[in-house]
């Protein structure tokens, strides 16, 4: 499942030996020189789907996860902090990030992250704690538990990080400036009051930003902000516009990860 590529004929180095074959094919897919930037993978919901879920590919099975932590272990992968991803050069750094706080993250994804020694971080919807995820159910999709607030002190004792995700996950550039400042600012304050950390991350529900959002985000205090938009971070970037790639999975293969970021990234 490894392989070295050779320089392209534009002269970008190789990437290095042992990453795993799909980091190792990154280039071809339109993303060159994955030891000049750090990686964030962006997961939702883990372990198996119960019935009648729509989104099928924002599970993932436990078994898989376990296995790609293996996977970015064995090739020499260390955890990077969210503001790493646009500050820290270093090779073969990832951030694991996980949206919207389900219980099943708590559930399967502990114990692979204990063994495998990476840290991840929740981007949380503040007023549904402990609830359910209405923004999807709104659409069809089956109701899944959110993390309440003991759940989240377990996620954060075991060394991991929460981030804000507004307060309800609206589509922040489809309502007005001053709807969208509250989401992001009370999203800040409610999980700053309710865990006495500072809360320093945000993630654009949906992907979706603007520059006027993106300036409130940054308004609001945050240090950083995910979108969904594929591709590795370098430093020098804009930190309100981290990129992440969707580790979501046909089957449970790197080859099909690869077939996916074809689409996604050629």
């Amino acid at each position: 499942m490894t392989s070295t590529v050779p320089i392209p004929a534009d002269g970008h180095a190789p990437l290095a030996p042992g990453t795993p074959g799909v980091f190792t094919r990154l280039e071809s897919f339109g993303v060159r020189g994955l030891d000049g930037g750090s990686l964030s993978l962006m997961y939702h919901k883990l372990g198996p789907r119960p019935r009648g879920v729509r989104l099928k590919g924002l599970y993932v099975p436990a078994r898989l996860f376990r296995q790609q932590l293996r996977d970015l272990q064995r090739a020499g992968y260390r955890s990077v902090s969210m503001h790493g991803l646009a500050s820290d050069g270093e090779a073969r750094r990832v951030a694991l990030t996980f949206d919207d706080g389900f219980v099943n993250v708590l559930t399967h994804g502990l114990e692979p992250l204990r063994e495998s020694g990476f840290h991840a971080i929740q981007f949380l919807v503040s007023d549904l704690l402990g609830k359910t995820n209405l923004w999807e159910q709104q659409q069809g999709e089956a109701s899944e538990p959110l993390m309440d607030a003991s759940q989240i002190r377990d996620w954060m004792a075991a060394g991991h990080g929460i981030g804000a995700h507004t307060r309800t996950h609206p589509w922040l550039t489809r309502i007005p400036l001053a709807e969208a400042r509250e989401e992001i600012l009370g999203s800040k304050a409610r999980l700053e009051d309710l865990f006495g950390v500072p809360i320093l991350h945000f993630c654009y529900p949906y992907g979706d930003w603007n520059p006027a959002v993106r300036d409130l985000v940054e308004e609001a205090g945050f240090v950083t902000a995910c979108t969904t938009e594929p591709g590795l971070n370098r430093p020098g970037g804009d930190p309100f516009r981290l990129r992440r790639l969707t580790a979501r999975y046909a089957s449970r293969n790197w080859a099909n990860f690869g077939r996916l970021l074809r689409r996604w990234l050629g």
